[in-house]
C-alpha cells in the first residue's frame, strides 16, 4: 500500500527552509556557524589556510543575546492560570509538572518554545495523546497515558493546509511531520512521516524512493492537535517572521570584520620575508640572514609589514553595525555597555517601542497557550474548554537609579504639600519592593503621612473624639500605627462652653 501524494509539500516550505537553517546557524553559533559559507575566502587562499582562518575567527553571536533578552524580559513574571474545575486534578498536576514526557515542567517548555520560535520565526506545538486500552481515567493514569506536548521545528513540517470552517474561523485540516531519519547503510536512509487529517493518522516510511504506510487509525478527536506559535506574525498562515530575520545579516558581516581584524593583527606582529630562493634566512627575533657572495648586491632580503592603521576604522564599523543591531531590536538601552548619551525623552521613547513589542509576543503566547488547552481538554473529555490564561500586559523597563534620584531632589525640594510627600514615598517603595509587600508599604505611608499632619476628615473625627472625651489618646494612636505615650489612657475632660449670663 502507498500513499500517492507523498511527495506533496507546500511552496513555502521550499521558499523558507534555507532561510531557517541561516537563522538556526546565526543563533547556534560556533562550529555550525563555520561551515565556510558565512566567510568569504580570499582571492589564490588554499583550502588549508582558509580551514584556519575559520578556526581563528571569534564570533560574536548578537543573535543569541537578543533572543535571550526578550525571553528574560518575557519570562521574568511567570503567567498565571485558572484551571477552575480542573483544579487539582492528577492528570493536569502530572501534565505540568512533566509536559512532554521528558521531565520538562509545561512553564519551561513553554519558555523553550518560545526562545526557538524567536529563532526560526515560528515553530508547530502537537498535543497528543498515546493510544489506551484503558476503560477508566484512574487506569489511565495507573498506565502514564495522558497528554503530552511536543516542540516541531519547521524543516520538520513538510506540508499544511487551513481550510474556512462555515463560521469563517481557520481550521488546520492536514499537516505532514517528519518523525525521524534512520540510516540503513552508507547511502541508503530511511525516513518516517505522520500524516494528520481530521479523520485519520497516517504513519508513512520513506525506504530509499519508496513510500509504504506503515499504519492508519482513527482520529480520536477530529482535529489535528497541532497550534501554530509564531514569533511575529506574517501574511502567510503558518509561517512566522524571526526576530533576528534582519539581525542574523548583520551579524554576518561582524564575523566577515572580525575576521579581517585577526588577519590585521597577525600580519603586522608577523612581518613577510622577502629574499632569494638561495638566501639562508629565517624571520624572528636574532635572525641571521646568509647571503652568498656572488649575489647581485642589488638584490637584498627585505620585511614586508603592513600598517596596522586600518585597525581603529574596522572597529569603528563593528561598533555601528552593533549600534544598527541595537537599533533593530529596539535595545539601545538595554543591551549598552557604556555611559548612555542618549536624552531622557529618547530612551523613554526606546523603552516604549520595546514594551510593546514584548506585549506583542506576550499576546501570542497567551493564545497559543489557550488553544493548547482547550485541545487537552478535547483529549481529556473535559466538558469545560475555558482555561484563562494571563501573560503580563506590560513590561515596565526602567532606569531606576535615575528615577530614584530625581524622585530625592523632588522630596527634598520643600514643597509643602503632605499629600506630594506622600506619593513620592509611594514611587519609591514601588522602585525597590516586591509586590508581596507593597500593599503593606503603601498602607503603613498612608497611616505615617495622616499622623504627621495631613488634617483631612479623618483625623478631625480622631480630634473630635478625642476632645469630647469619648476616647482616649493612645486607641487613636494604636489606630493609625503609633505607639503608646504616657497618660494616654485617661479621657479627656470636655471643654465646657460658657456663654455669656450662665
Amino acid at each position: 500500500m502507498y500513499y500517492e501524494d507523498i511527495e506533496y509539500q507546500h511552496p513555502d516550505y521550499e521558499n523558507n527552509v534555507d532561510r531557517w537553517e541561516f537563522y538556526l546557524r546565526s543563533y547556534m553559533g560556533g562550529q555550525d556557524y563555520r561551515d565556510g559559507s558565512y566567510l568569504t575566502s580570499y582571492l589564490n587562499e588554499d583550502k588549508n589556510a582558509y580551514s584556519r582562518r575559520l578556526a581563528l575567527t571569534p564570533l560574536d553571536n548578537h543573535c543569541r543575546n537578543v533572543v535571550h533578552v526578550y525571553s528574560s524580559f518575557l519570562w521574568r513574571v511567570p503567567p498565571t492560570r485558572n484551571y477552575q474545575q480542573m483544579e487539582g486534578s492528577a492528570d493536569l498536576i502530572a501534565f505540568l509538572k512533566d509536559a512532554n514526557l521528558d521531565g520538562q515542567s509545561f512553564n519551561s517548555f513553554m519558555r523553550e518554545a518560545q526562545i526557538w520560535s524567536s529563532v526560526y520565526g515560528h515553530v508547530w506545538l502537537m498535543l497528543d495523546k498515546p493510544q489506551s486500552t484503558a476503560g477508566t481515567r484512574a487506569e489511565e493514569l495507573a498506565q502514564e497515558i495522558r497528554p503530552y506536548v511536543t516542540l516541531i521545528t519547521p524543516e520538520n513540517v513538510y506540508d499544511w493546509k487551513y481550510e474556512r470552517m462555515p463560521s469563517g474561523r481557520h481550521e488546520l485540516t492536514y499537516m505532514k511531520v517528519r518523525e525521524s531519519v534512520n540510516r540503513i547503510d552508507g547511502t541508503t536512509t530511511e525516513t518516517y512521516f505522520r500524516i494528520w487529517t481530521r479523520e485519520t493518522i497516517q504513519l508513512v516510511r520513506y525506504h530509499g524512493d519508496e513510500a509504504q504506510v506503515v499504519e492508519t487509525i482513527d482520529n480520536p478527536i477530529g482535529k489535528i492537535p497541532a497550534v501554530h506559535l509564531p514569533s511575529n506574525r506574517s501574511v502567510v498562515r503558518g509561517i512566522g517572521i524571526s526576530d533576528i530575520s534582519d539581525i542574523a545579516y548583520m551579524q554576518q558581516a561582524i564575523y566577515q570584520e572580525l575576521s579581517e581584524i585577526e588577519q590585521l593583527i597577525r600580519i603586522s606582529n608577523h612581518p613577510t620575508l622577502v629574499k632569494t630562493y638561495d638566501t639562508d634566512a629565517s624571520a624572528g627575533a636574532g635572525a641571521v640572514i646568509n647571503i652568498s657572495d656572488d649575489m647581485d648586491g642589488a638584490l637584498k632580503p627585505y620585511q614586508m609589514q603592513p600598517s596596522g592603521a586600518n585597525l581603529d576604522a574596522i572597529r569603528a564599523s563593528i561598533e555601528d553595525k552593533i549600534e544598527s543591531i541595537n537599533r533593530m531590536a529596539h535595545m539601545g538601552a538595554v543591551r549598552g555597555t557604556e555611559a548612555i548619551t542618549q536624552s531622557g525623552v529618547a530612551m523613554q521613547t526606546e523603552f516604549q517601542m520595546l514594551n510593546s513589542k514584548l506585549s506583542e509576543k506576550a499576546d501570542i503566547l497567551e493564545l497559543a497557550e489557550e488553544q493548547l488547552w482547550q485541545l487537552w481538554c478535547t483529549w481529556q473529555g473535559h466538558d469545560l474548554h475555558e482555561v484563562e490564561i494571563s501573560y503580563p500586559d506590560s513590561f515596565d523597563i526602567r532606569d531606576y537609579e535615575s528615577e530614584l534620584n530625581f524622585l530625592q531632589k523632588t522630596r527634598a525640594s520643600g514643597v509643602k504639600s503632605v499629600t506630594l510627600l506622600r506619593e513620592i514615598d509611594k514611587q519609591i517603595a514601588d522602585l525597590v519592593l516586591d509586590d508581596q509587600v507593597l500593599a503593606q508599604a503603601h498602607e503603613e505611608i498612608e497611616t505615617a503621612t495622616t499622623a504627621v499632619g495631613d488634617f483631612t476628615k479623618e483625623t478631625q473625627i480622631y480630634k473630635y473624639h478625642i476632645d469630647s472625651g469619648l476616647v482616649t489618646p493612645n486607641e487613636v494612636r494604636e489606630k493609625i500605627g503609633l505607639d503608646e505615650i504616657a497618660g494616654g489612657d485617661v479621657l479627656v475632660e470636655p471643654v465646657q462652653t460658657v456663654t455669656d449670663g450662665q
